[in-house]
């Protein structure tokens, strides 16, 4: 009893609130004010619990919570700060969480389950789109009766209007999740479907398929071969691809889509108000990395015309936007061109922001994997992300110009791949690799062309496992915390879009 009674009083104690104020020495120092500010914000935000009428998904393919930093430095630096303490459009939302993007046969995804899962609420096996895991990859035979509903679906079928957007093909991984279910992530076209396959359609035609029943309201990327036959040249002179005699962009056109090929003919299309489907394919593969862009709209421009064209439905629409060459570049080891494409994906962010009410709108912002970049150190303040790790300055915060040295007394750059081309092993006559790291200026590192070195010698570097970041703002935004499975995402969609 004497023990529960002292630790009672001890207790009492404890909540009395001292009298006295202490004085805070750095109270006036602008960490410590800045660091007051965001208490302010973050005690005078208020959790949404309406109805989202929109939803977008912003996906950087491969954006990661270490590629996310790059990002962050890079465009930093490009504004003439030193970077680290840039906030990037999506890091200023206020609700986040880790997701973890493991698959249920993989420890390392790739992006058609990651992006299955954030379409359809369950995770499923690397390489299949929008199926159970019940299947085996590439068992067509017994995908009937194992497809997914997705979130597009779901949403169409309540009026909603529904997009597309990828600076890679829109028959690559995550853009089809939105609208496609297969076995193999690699059957693009025809061509790639195997003969005994009569029952499972390629993903170029799903794609048009979706138009056709109205799923699918506005699609932007690259893809074109995949959409026109071998017979078929586009407006570079190129041949498609298809053996079946079909020219899906003819079958669209002749649903009364706008099709454009060409920056010129984007920017000829009628977006708001439009309640034609949109198409527009703009390379045979790819589009460019946004360093070499040209001739063909940016990220921003595409996500300005399909919030446009998607907005003249009163009821609402979901669209999905990837930067799919953020991971491109990231297995090439160039991270130049992974950085470049980073800062265009801020600025579709942006322009998503600007175009659209927080109160109706859900934004999420996250990556479907991260990849093999690691970070070295000790790097002084304002060292170039993509050049030399210079010393750190004791004097003063800029980095003092001198690079610091591995003991095989070379320099080494701030940012690295585990695995990839740029590996200082090289192959030899007899079939084994030996080397040395090769020694590199600052000058040579930042050059847009330079690759990354890197431990493990392979011809593509490759995702990693990690969590990657997920970011968020409007209704139902509160419920991204912690660390989730990355098929919640799905689920926090759905009930923003049906939340009572």
């Amino acid at each position: 009893m004497t023990r529960i009674l002292l630790a009672g009083v001890a207790s009492i104690a404890l909540a009395v609130p001292a009298f006295a104020q202490t004085t805070i020495a750095q109270a006036d120092d602008p960490w410590f004010t800045a660091a007051q500010d965001t208490i302010a914000a973050h005690l005078a935000n208020q959790p949404n619990t309406r109805r989202a009428k929109n939803v977008i998904l912003f996906t950087g393919d491969g954006n990661g919570v270490g590629t996310n930093y790059a990002i962050r430095l890079f465009e930093g630096q490009m504004q003439g700060g030193t970077g680290d303490d840039f906030v990037q459009p999506h890091e200023a939302f206020p609700n986040s969480a880790l997701v973890k993007t493991y698959t249920t046969n993989g420890q390392t995804p790739d992006s058609a389950p990651t992006a299955s899962a954030m379409n359809s609420g369950v995770k499923s096996k690397n390489t299949m789109i929008n199926v159970s895991d019940a299947v085996a990859v590439n068992d067509c035979a017994n995908m009937k009766g194992h497809e997914l509903t997705t979130f597009a679906e779901i949403v169409s079928d309540m009026g909603k209007s529904v997009g597309v957007i990828s600076t890679a093909r829109l028959t690559h991984a995550t853009p089809a999740a939105v609208y496609a279910k297969t076995v193999n992530r690699n059957w693009e076209d025809n061509t790639a479907v195997p003969e005994d396959c009569t029952n499972q359609e390629d993903i170029a035609a799903q794609l048009i398929a979706a138009m056709k029943t109205g799923t699918i309201d506005f699609a932007m990327g690259g893809g074109r071969r995949h959409f026109i036959g071998e017979d078929v040249t586009d407006a570079e002179g190129k041949p498609g691809k298809r053996t079946d005699g079909r020219n899906l962009v003819a079958e669209a056109q002749e649903l009364g889509a706008q099709y454009a090929q060409t920056e010129e003919e984007f920017l000829a299309l009628s977006t708001a108000g439009s309640n034609a489907p949109i198409l527009g394919l703009f390379e045979p593969s790819h589009m460019l990395y946004e360093f070499d862009r040209t001739g063909e709209p940016s990220l921003a421009q595409m996500t300005e015309a399909a919030i446009n064209t998607l907005s003249s439905n009163d009821e609402g629409f979901y669209l999905s936007i990837e930067a799919g060459r953020i991971d491109h570049a990231n297995h090439d080891g160039n991270l130049h061109r992974v950085l470049m494409d980073g800062v265009a994906f801020n600025e579709a962010i942006r322009k998503a922001i600007e175009m659209t009410d927080g109160e109706d709108t859900l934004i999420i912002v996250t990556a479907d994997h991260e990849h093999a970049i690691a970070f070295n150190g000790y790097c002084g303040r304002g060292s170039s992300i993509t050049g030399l790790c210079m010393d750190i300055n004791d004097n003063g915060m800029m980095h003092t110009g001198e690079p610091l040295l591995g003991d095989d007394g070379k320099p080494y750059t701030v940012a690295g791949y585990l695995n990839g081309a740029g590996s200082v092993l090289i192959e030899q006559a007899d079939g084994t690799y030996s080397g040395a790291r090769p020694d590199v200026t600052d000058a040579e590192a930042v050059d847009p062309d330079y690759l990354q070195q890197a431990l493990i010698p392979m011809s593509s570097e490759t995702h990693s496992g990690e969590d990657v970041a997920l970011f968020a703002q409007g209704p139902w935004a509160h419920l991204f915390n912690g660390v989730i499975e990355q098929n919640v995402i799905f689920h926090v969609m759905n009930h923003a879009v049906t939340a009572e």
